[in-house]
């Protein structure tokens, strides 16, 4: 007995469970009558899809279909689906048994889809009509009890039980009425003699016949029929069947033979000669569509059949005698369309959802998509597909509905938009096809960062350059859009600078313009760097760097200082020599300073010296003042030396000193110890030689190093470089040389006993200019080389 239990409760739990699953799995359906009020709740959604009501606004709830009206529409607040549209079932499905609509709810995050039918029933809102208020019969008056006449048909926009269901014909004393349900075919009457007709009692008789349909409470169409008693022709046309079948492709060109009818008379002469013609009906005008030849009663197609808007005709054809009295019978063909695969498919976007993000998941949802074709049988199934290489694909949802989904790495940077082009074809012979394009926008993220031109940027200023100068442009380009492509600039570390980097420069955070905030001394401040650091605007947001260095260039913005024991012009120097003193004496030396570098800080020495004194002379590079030749009675006893010491800046700054000479008788009156240094013409300080030639191959490595740092850190190769000339020294015979440096020469006369320490040494030559254009003072801008202007001065 246990055993029978367990059976039974597993039968019943298996039955239970198919339901459900099977409830879960197939689509929802409703019904509701046509022409029902707006705002009839037809079901519950939430109830009926196991949702909450939260998701109908959380998830964005919404309604889908391919109607041209908004027929259904959900209550957000309580989740019933409720008519939003007249529903009019003769006008969505005229001639058709079963009326549904189909439509889909789809919900958001995450997108789920559901199809809805729902079933439009039938209320009886029409009434059976006939073509005409009018129809005469023809009756002659040898008929014989029991002859049958075709009434006029009534037609019915309602179907099923609000459909043509009978006949009523008003009350007489000669015919009856019956009435023929052909099942699937439509309801006719047929008038039936009851009494034998005398035409010279009554030529004609009145009736009334009514149609009446099946609905509660039903409704009713009249006509009046107009019986004619005639006499003479006294036997009819007879088909050889009362139901004719046959059909004809719908692409059947016009011409094509569908069928050939045939009644006989047995009547003689002209009463037994016969002709055909249709039936008008209410409805429909099949003489468009067919035409029937009148003596051969063949029916051959006239205009266009199309199988999708009627897949069947019902034709009605009288033959009629030619007797006086013309008598008539009728017969039904019914004519099948066969279907022919003439209509490709439709392929319909019920949702796009674009612009797609560049960092959507495989899987993403970007359309909805449903495919119909209006064929029949295979020439209606489809297929649908994605052509081309694209990172989308389809996946079917129900039939012939399907997603458009996310199948592959996106890249706006790459790819902005993508056309999918999505083909349906159909199962005929031959197949078609129909394309559909979908244009899928891709939406930014910040992906990308900021990116400089160049790692480094290599910045050459002028000394006492104006405050606010600018120094460069630090740009940077983001390959993203809008804000997250927006780029703001900022200084984010220094290197090797006494003061702070927000003291020195300022960055203009928009434009990236990098502009100084202060003067620069050379001599206080050589070189500099920092890094400047660009941010886009996205989220969360991205940034890189650049280094930049900047160098600070000499100014000729200090004059020479003259050095002990003798002061600047203004006060009182002298020296003595002895009368006797040879041509070369040592008188004097003057030494001076200057703290600009390079260039600026070569100094030459000039005597300034009245007209006709032609005594003394000064070495132009060593400041050393000796006698030209020995003195004379006619020389002055006191000579005023005016000394101007030089730079080789541009413009030239100088500085004087003045030394009174005085002339004694011996050496004894010298107060001041001299010095007397012969002079060696031919001869050359070996210290000094040396010196030179350090210098000019310090300045030569110098230079070759440069060079080389820049070309590896710039990553390229610089088409040229303008150099500057190594140093050249050129010995003259009166003991003097030349020191030329590119297109300047200076010449540096020494004796034998110029003291080693007061060599002048020569600073390296200034680098080249970097790879990037340098702004300079401001507003200048540099090329990639600088050649220094050609002079060429002899002392």
């Amino acid at each position: 007995m246990f055993g029978q239990n367990t059976q039974d409760y597993f039968r019943v739990f298996l039955v239970l469970w198919m339901y459900f699953y099977a409830r879960s799995a197939a689509q929802l359906s409703y019904s509701v009558s046509e022409e029902v009020n707006k705002g009839t709740v037809i079901g519950n959604i939430v109830k009926d899809l196991n949702l909450n009501l939260q998701d109908l606004n959380t998830r964005d709830l919404r309604i889908v279909s391919t109607y041209s009206k908004t027929f259904f529409d959900v209550n957000r607040r309580t989740g019933a689906l409720f008519v939003n549209e007249r529903i009019d079932r003769e006008e969505l499905c005229p001639s058709l048994a079963k009326c549904s609509l189909k439509i889909q709810t789809v919900l958001n995050n995450p997108m789920n889809v559901h199809r809805i039918e729902i079933i439009v029933l039938d209320i009886n809102d029409n009434s059976p009509r006939f073509s005409d208020a009018i129809h005469s019969i023809n009756i002659y008056e040898s008929s014989t009890q029991g002859d049958r006449y075709l009434l006029p048909v009534a037609e019915d926009l309602d179907t099923g039980n609000n459909a043509l269901k009978t006949y009523r014909l008003s009350p007489n004393e000669y015919f009856s009425l019956d009435v023929q349900s052909g099942g699937e075919h439509d309801v006719s009457a047929e008038l039936v003699l009851q009494k034998a007709l005398d035409r010279e009692k009554q030529p004609t008789i009145k009736l009334i016949l009514t149609a009446v349909d099946g609905g509660k409470p039903p409704r009713t169409g009249t006509t009046n029929l107009l019986v004619n008693i005639i006499d003479v022709n006294d036997n009819t046309p007879t088909f050889e069947k009362s139901l004719y079948k046959s059909s004809v492709k719908e692409n059947a060109p016009v011409g094509t033979v569908v069928i050939k009818l045939n009644a006989t008379d047995a009547d003689e002469g002209v009463n037994g000669k016969v002709i055909y013609s249709l039936i008008k009906r209410s409805t429909l005008d099949l003489s468009n569509i067919f035409n029937l030849n009148p003596e051969t009663g063949e029916i051959t197609v006239k205009g266009k059949l199309d199988f999708e808007e009627t897949p069947a005709f019902e034709v009605r054809v009288q033959a009629t005698d030619f007797g006086h009295s013309p008598r008539s019978s009728h017969t039904k063909v019914l004519i099948e369309i066969i279907d022919v695969n003439d209509n490709i498919p439709e392929i319909t976007i019920t949702s796009l959802m674009s612009p797609v993000k560049e960092d959507a998941e495989p899987g993403t949802i970007v359309a909805l998509i449903g495919v119909s074709d209006r064929d029949g049988g295979n020439n209606g199934v489809t297929h649908c597909k994605v052509m081309g290489s694209v990172p989308f694909e389809l996946t079917s949802n129900y039939k012939n509905d399907y997603s458009l989904v996310v199948d592959g790495p996106l890249d706006r940077e790459d790819t902005p938009e993508y056309n999918v082009s999505i083909t349906a074809s159909d199962e005929g012979s031959p197949p078609l096809s129909s394309i559909r394009v979908i244009t899928v926008h891709v939406s930014d993220v910040n992906d990308n960062a900021p990116r400089f031109t160049a790692p480094v940027i290599n910045v050459y200023v002028k000394e006492n350059s104006a405050t606010g100068s600018m120094l460069c442009s630090a740009n940077a380009l983001d390959a993203d859009l809008d804000n997250n492509a927006k780029v703001s600039y900022t200084i984010v570390n220094s290197y090797n600078i006494n003061i702070p980097t927000t003291a020195a420069v300022n960055i203009n955070s928009e434009t990236g313009e990098i502009v100084s905030l202060q003067t620069f001394n050379f001599e206080e401040l050589k070189t500099f760097q920092f890094k400047v650091q660009a941010t886009d605007s996205g989220v969360p947001p991205l940034s890189s760097n650049v280094t930049v260095n900047v160098f600070i260039l000499d100014e000729n913005d200090n004059s020479p200082t003259i050095l002990s024991p003798y002061s600047e012009h203004g006060s009182v120097n002298s020296e003595s020599i002895p009368y006797s003193a040879e041509a070369g004496y040592f008188v004097a030396k003057i030494r001076a300073v200057d703290a600009d570098s390079g260039y600026n800080a070569l100094l030459s020495y000039h005597l300034s010296e009245p007209k006709g004194n032609n005594l003394f002379r000064i070495g132009t590079s060593t400041g050393e003042i000796r006698t030209k030749r020995r003195m004379s009675d006619n020389d002055l006893k006191t000579h005023p030396l005016v000394v101007l010491v030089c730079d080789n800046g541009e413009p030239s700054l100088s500085a004087s000193v003045t030394i009174d000479v005085v002339v004694v008788e011996s050496t004894a009156d010298i107060q001041t110890q001299f010095r007397h240094v012969p002079i060696k013409e031919d001869s050359f300080s070996d210290l000094n030689l040396y010196l030179l030639i350090a210098i000019v191959a310090v300045s030569v490595i110098f230079l070759l190093s440069l060079i080389t740092l820049i070309a590896v850190r710039c990553h390229r190769t610089e088409s040229s470089l303008s150099r500057y000339s190594a140093p050249m020294i050129t010995t003259h015979p009166d003991g003097s040389w030349s020191y030329s440096k590119s297109t300047q020469q200076y010449d540096v006369c020494f004796s034998s006993d110029t003291p080693k320490s007061d060599v002048v040494v020569f600073p390296a030559p200034f680098p080249p200019v970097d790879a990037e254009l340098i702004s300079i003072n401001g507003g200048d801008t540099f090329s990639r080389t600088q050649t220094l202007p050609s002079t060429d001065k002899k002392h």
